[in-house]
């Protein structure tokens, strides 16, 4: 009897030392910390079609024990519940706190771009920023449907694009980027800019057409009104614009080379048969040449009163212009300017 009851007591021990030991081992699993990295934090970037293995290929350089991140995630229903995005794990976490974070904090990153010059520009720039690839963004972005139920033509769409910073989750689809950006576009015209465009008898894309030319004429903020202002004053005396950079957009667009780097045009450029042509085609081009800088367009719809009505590069402070009111003036000035160019060997 003694020893029957020595061997229900040790079995119970040992049941209870099992039991603690299991216990331990599942705490451990669960709320040790399991990570293997030096840095504060490490970012994990998870496909919106991944499983998760691709998950498990992802954490293993980051964690101590990978099998244990593994129990856990199934214990928590993780496995069959893989959600895309941009996660941080902290440097300490455990497996409890790293499947909670993925399953919940999926966190948004900084999406920028700023003066394309066609929208496949805008694809590449953005696919290193967010999941969706640059192919995927060229089409929507071209989307004829969405461009014709929502104001836009094959010459105004780069126009609806506001060079900024926003902020996507990084699993945005290509879709939802461009249907952003349409909503982005109408909260920038809001009421207090679509009456200022409306006393310059102006729409939107007109405005943001001639704020790309400005953007093209002047790196300088401070200028940007004034060089708008000599526009808007050839705009209502209908003389030709003669704006050297829609002449080189032309020609970009016409070889399809958008990299082509021009520094000088030539007057045989003049000639070329482009509705870009602003020394040829009268009135503001059909669309912009470039994405304007939201400066360039506040410039237009602010832009200074004056009686200029030409503008060289002013060789003796670079960057800036020399304005003129008459077109004698204007030839002393652009005479200076040739033969700095001259001068300097640049041909094109």
């Amino acid at each position: 009897m003694k020893n029957l009851k020595k061997v229900i007591w040790a079995t119970a021990i040992l049941g209870l030392v099992i039991c603690g030991f299991m216990a331990y081992k599942i705490y451990d699993a669960i709320f040790s910390p399991n990570t293997d990295f030096e840095n504060e934090e490490a970012f994990v970037y998870i496909t919106s079609n991944a499983t998760f293995n691709d998950v498990k290929q992802q954490l293993q350089p980051l964690l101590s024990d990978i099998g244990s991140f593994e129990a856990v995630a199934q214990r928590k229903g993780y496995t069959n519940n893989i959600k895309g995005g941009r996660y941080a794990i902290a440097k300490g976490m455990n497996n409890n706190a790293i499947v909670n974070t993925l399953r919940s904090r999926n966190l948004p990153v900084k999406v920028s771009f700023n003066n394309q010059e066609n929208l496949n520009s805008l694809a590449g720039r953005i696919a290193t920023q967010i999941e969706a690839d640059s192919a995927s963004l060229v089409s929507v972005l071209n989307d004829k449907k969405f461009l014709g139920s929502n104001g836009f033509n094959e010459d105004t769409k780069l126009g609806m694009y506001i060079p900024n910073t926003y902020e996507f989750f990084w699993n945005t689809s290509a879709e939802k980027f461009r249907d952003r950006m349409k909503k982005e576009y109408d909260r920038f015209w809001n009421e207090e800019r679509i009456k200022k465009a409306e006393a310059l008898n102006l729409d939107p894309m007109e405005i943001i057409s001639i704020a790309a030319i400005v953007q093209k004429e002047t790196v300088k903020i401070d200028e940007r009104t004034r060089v708008a202002g000599v526009y808007l004053n050839r705009i209502r005396k209908g003389m030709l614009l003669q704006a050297d950079p829609t002449v080189i957009y032309a020609i970009k667009k016409e070889t399809g080379n958008f990299d082509t780097i021009i520094k000088r045009v030539l007057y045989k450029d003049l000639e070329m048969d482009s509705p870009y042509n602003t020394y040829k085609y009268a009135g503001i081009p059909p669309g912009p040449i470039t994405m304007p800088d939201i400066s360039s367009v506040d410039a237009v719809l602010n832009a200074e009163k004056h009686d200029y009505l030409y503008f060289v590069a002013n060789v003796s402070n670079f960057g800036y212009h020399m304005f003129a009111k008459t077109l004698a003036q204007h030839n002393r000035n652009k005479a200076q300017y040739v033969r700095w160019l001259n001068n300097q060997h640049i041909s094109r």
